[in-house]
Parts: C-alpha cells; structure tokens; sequence
C-alpha cells in the first residue's frame, strides 16, 4: 500500500421545506433544507466518502447506514470524526481537502471561513488545508430548480511517519 493515496466523494440530498439547512457543519439560513437520515450535511458526507475511498474502506452507507436509527438525525460532524478515526487506525492521516458545493441558493461565502475551521478541526489539519468552493448550475437540472444540493470532495491522506 502506498504511502499516499488520494480519495474522491460525491454526495446529493433533496432540498426540501421544514428542514434545517448544514452545510460543512455549519447551519445555514435558509427557506429550505436538506433531507436525509442525518442531518444531512452534503459536503461532511462528500468529504467523508472521499477519505474512505483512498483506503478503499467502502462509503459512508457501509460504516453509518440509514437502515440504523443509531444514525437518525446525526450530527454529520460525528461521523466526519468518526471517518477520521477510521483512516487513522489504518495509520493514515488528511494532508488536505478541496472540495465544491454545487447549490443555486443561498451564497454560502459568508459560511466558508467557519465551514473551513469547523471541517479543520475536526480531521486535525489546518484550515489553510481546507478548501471549501461554490458553483451554480446556471438554472440546469434538479441543482438548478433548487430541487437538490450535491457536493464534491477530494482527499489526499498520508502514511503516517512512524
């Protein structure tokens, strides 16, 4: 195995009325929120199905499934510490993140810095290591209705020095 891998994750949620709206562990304003088992915080899942996927350990529905109500309405920061305890008893460790939300509303740069610091946090890296970006869909598809949020994230983990 080597000592660097890299990991790429997806993730997309429903938007939908009456629900709380995290982004990156970070409640945002909005009218609409995401529906999922967890709180369904789109770029914490991406993120954590990236790091999962560099050591091919499976995804976040193997580790964490919605079929589990130990699950129900978790605060999916638990679970991004829980995925970085994962890579680490493999001996791994987060050199960095680059990830993308893909949303129509609301702008989230106003969030970033805190999406950065509490994302940091939690993989025990610093925040310069975390890249948080927005993109619209130009008004295409279910992101662009406002029907759905969906996020990208790529991982790169590192051996640790022993």
């Amino acid at each position: 195995m080597s000592n660097i891998r890299i990991g790429l994750g997806v993730d997309f949620h429903q938007l939908v009325e009456g629900r709380e709206f995290w982004l990156g562990g970070v409640l945002v304003p909005h009218h609409k929120g995401a529906l999922g088992h967890s709180d369904a915080d789109v770029l914490l899942h991406a993120i954590c199905d990236a790091m999962l996927g560099a050591l091919a350990l499976g995804d976040i529905g193997v580790h964490f499934p919605d079929t589990d109500n130990t699950y129900k309405n978790i605060d999916s920061k638990i679970l991004l510490s829980r995925c970085a305890q994962l890579i680490g008893e493999k001996g791994y460790q987060v050199v960095n993140v680059d990830s993308t939300l893909c949303l129509e509303a609301p702008k989230i740069k106003p969030y970033v810095p805190q999406m950065q610091a509490v994302i940091a946090e939690r993989l025990r890296i610093s925040v310069d290591d975390v890249s948080v970006k927005a993109t619209t869909t130009e008004k295409m598809g279910f992101v662009g209705r406002e029907e759905g949020v969906m996020a990208y994230a790529t991982v790169l983990l590192e051996k640790y020095n022993n």
